[in-house]
């Protein structure tokens, strides 16, 4: 497609992450029900297709992964995928009209492998935008469920639901999968001084590692699954999603954070080193300054990132923050805002200063 020739449609969509995912490892094929809370936060990811004329000869699909510098094509009629399997997949189980040729530009502001659902935010996101090329647009948990077949059944990797619906739905969230994969989420609305407390209360701390499954993952799904979905050790995770549902329609901080370090340590029972070295440093800084909560995100191990729950006066706060960067020059805070929607689609008025 020539860099001189206007589209003839922009569209646009942004995702959320996800923190804070209290009872997670329950929403698993090994779990078969499960609980979760979780928080859909901006830093978002962002999509958005230019839409051409096809014309034959040319280049008919082209992705640019932003965030790695890559462009490329991608040729779903061919068996395989090359560069960055998740993308071309979800382009793969869309499809693009025949005579359309598209520039999809993928871009997230959080950091790959930060265990916040980026992955599964960017999967929604792209999922959005395509299906937005086609009447008949699906909704938001028919995304989610899009997303999750994507990589589950396409990619054949291991994946809960949590994330996916987080994305599609955003704002703050209890999950509850009744047999899995199918699950109902219950938005949970809160007046604005507890969100606005809650949002200023937040702070995401990126380890300064991309987090990646391990084989303790694996050895601690194989127990998982020894043990059947009723495990104690699972149970004690669900009891965590329902505490901080709880927590938070009372407007009660303190009950929040001992949800999430409740939740921290059953995930420490299931195996000692999904809290990481690197997460443990986070969490007894963050003790020092008084610290309500903190819950190493995503399944945690080596890498990623952890939520807390900070207290009171934002000075401490901003002390305990400045406290963990400079224990280790990798780690960093990452701004979040508690997101009011979850994907959100658009397409550009052309005509009207949209090119």
């Amino acid at each position: 497609m020539d860099d001189q020739q206007r589209p003839l449609r922009v569209i646009n969509s942004v995702a959320p992450i996800r923190i804070c995912d209290n009872g997670g490892w329950t929403d698993t094929w090994f779990a078969e029900y499960g609980k979760i809370f979780n928080i859909g936060v901006y830093p978002y990811v962002e999509v958005q297709i230019e839409v051409y004329p096809y014309e034959r000869g040319e280049d008919r699909i082209v992705l640019f992964a932003e965030n790695y510098g890559e462009r490329f094509v991608v040729h779903p009629e061919e068996s395989g995928w090359d560069q960055h399997p998740l993308l071309e997949a979800a382009i793969e189980r869309m499809g693009v009209p025949e005579d359309y040729a598209i520039q999809a530009t993928i871009y997230s502001e959080a950091p790959s492998g930060c265990s916040t659902g980026t992955s599964a935010a960017v999967t929604v996101a792209l999922i959005g935008a395509l299906d937005h090329l086609t009447p008949g647009q699906l909704s938001p948990h028919q995304v989610a469920y899009t997303a999750h077949a994507v990589e589950v059944e396409m990619l054949k990797q291991q994946s809960g639901i949590q994330d996916q619906l987080c994305s599609a739905y955003g704002g703050i969230n209890f999950v509850e999968m009744f047999q899995y994969p199918y699950a109902s989420v219950s938005q949970i609305n809160i007046s604005n001084a507890t969100w606005w407390e809650l949002e200023r209360r937040l702070a995401l701390i990126y380890l300064g590692k991309s987090h990646v499954s391990s084989k303790v993952h694996e050895k601690v799904i194989a127990e998982l699954q020894d043990e059947g979905p009723d495990t104690p050790r699972l149970q004690d995770l669900r009891g965590t999603a329902e505490k901080s549902r709880d927590a938070i329609y009372a407007g009660d901080f303190t009950a929040l954070g001992h949800a999430m370090v409740e939740n921290t340590q059953a995930q420490g029972r299931l195996h000692p080193e999904l809290i990481s070295h690197d997460a443990q440093s986070v969490i007894e800084i963050a003790k020092s300054y008084g610290a309500l909560g903190w819950k190493v995100n995503g399944a945690g191990g080596e890498g990623g990132s952890i939520t807390l729950l900070c207290p009171h006066l934002s000075y401490v706060k901003r002390e305990m923050i400045r406290a963990i960067e400079a224990e280790n020059s990798l780690y960093r805070n990452i701004p979040v805002y508690l997101s009011r929607y979850g994907l959100r689609i658009w397409e550009q008025e052309q005509g009207n200063g949209g090119c």
